[in-house]
């Protein structure tokens, strides 16, 4: 496994993902766990391997990339959380599921609440909060399209909204704007003007990213009335939202309505790399009013910021599923001995130190033999 540590906004120009051509990458071999299993500090995420994090969102990636194409939906979801969650399984972390694939009567496994990892260890184990997504583009993966993701993020206990899965609007802006420029309680149009002028461009050079769905259509016709650009993505918000801080994808905001679980998953990669969100939960009935106040959420018309959605030190990791603009998919290959090999590409981002690494792996996967 290759990794190479960048500051974000040090992207090369014309990379056709959005890493820069770093001074030097290091071999990373096995970690050992055992050097991990020392009592926990103040800071949780310090006795969290962040490189190991990756292995799981790797373990899941790979799982999946072999149903891409095979319009089965439900198979490559259930591929991706099994291997995610034997990977968890060797990790040393007190974890708990916060976002998951459901609650427990909804899921075999990584349903929320569920304890992760290898345990407490009599209270020596750092405590962490788990959001995921074993499979970020079920549809995606099913029929080949771009941009799906194996995705989690990781804060110390009590860092992470645990959000009902119902509907968010979301706004998002990546990093080097003023505080505060983007208000979900303006306009879209608005909000398009206070970027623009904050940038000293006018709205119509904006690039504005927006899931293709009906809901959107007024949206779309609001900003192309401004002359925005709106680049429309068929799924994967996490990684339209992820978008909004590399120069190379040209887009400049995300809007629109998305799943909250993956309103979280993006706030934790802009706490890591820089940006602001806003996002507001969206209730079409009263049973999803009611999921909400399930998990604690009272205001049901608060505005949230990227603080209340992830706080503290958080950790962001991603793998391809298939190719995007965020990562490359995972590709296969055949050796003359008959072992395949399966190759990944990866992110990671840490928001204590501002470390994003690119992390490349090798999978081999032995033949089946009868």
């Amino acid at each position: 496994m290759n990794t190479s540590n960048n500051s974000p906004g040090n992207n090369s120009p014309g990379d056709n993902s959005p890493r820069s051509n770093s001074p030097a990458s290091v071999d990373i071999g096995e970690t050992d766990i055992l050097a991990a299993k020392e009592p926990a500090d103040h800071n949780a995420i310090d006795r969290v391997l962040v490189l190991e994090m990756v292995r799981v969102t790797e373990a899941a990636a790979v799982a999946a990339a072999q149903l891409i194409g095979r319009g089965d939906e439900k198979a490559a979801d259930a591929a991706a959380v099994e291997a995610m969650r034997r990977a968890f399984d060797t990790l040393y972390m007190d974890g708990t599921v916060v976002i998951g694939e459901g609650e427990r009567d909804e899921a075999p496994m990584l349903y929320i609440g569920e304890k992760v990892g290898m345990g407490s260890d009599g209270g020596k184990a750092p405590q962490i909060d788990i959001a995921l997504d074993p499979l970020e583009g079920t549809t995606i993966t099913a029929k080949a399209g771009p941009n799906a993701l194996a995705v989690l993020a990781a804060a110390e206990k009590g860092g992470l909204l645990n959000a009902p899965d119902v509907y968010m609007d979301k706004l998002a802006v990546g990093p080097g704007l003023p505080a505060d420029v983007i208000d979900i309680a303006m306009s879209p149009s608005d909000n398009v003007r206070a970027v623009a002028a904050a940038r000293g461009i006018e709205p119509a050079a904006i690039n504005v990213c927006v899931l293709d769905r009906p809901r959107h259509a007024e949206l779309i016709a609001e900003l192309r009335e401004l002359g925005c650009g709106v680049f429309l993505i068929g799924d994967g918000d996490v990684a339209g939202v992820i978008a909004v801080t590399d120069q190379d994808t040209s887009i400049d905001m995300y809007m629109g309505q998305g799943g909250a679980p993956e309103g979280v998953l993006a706030a934790a990669a802009l706490r890591c790399v820089g940006g602001q969100f806003n996002a507001r939960l969206v209730f079409r009935n009263e049973d999803e009013r009611a999921r909400a106040r399930k998990w604690g959420i009272t205001d049901l018309d608060r505005i949230y910021k990227l603080d209340d959605l992830a706080k503290g030190d958080c950790i962001f990791a991603a793998t391809g599923v298939t190719d995007g603009s965020l990562l490359t998919g995972v590709k296969k290959r055949r050796k003359s001995t008959g072992a395949v090999i399966m190759t990944t590409e990866s992110v990671v981002m840490r928001a204590s130190s501002g470390t994003v690494r690119w992390v490349k792996g090798e999978h081999r996967i032995e033949p089946h033999r009868e």
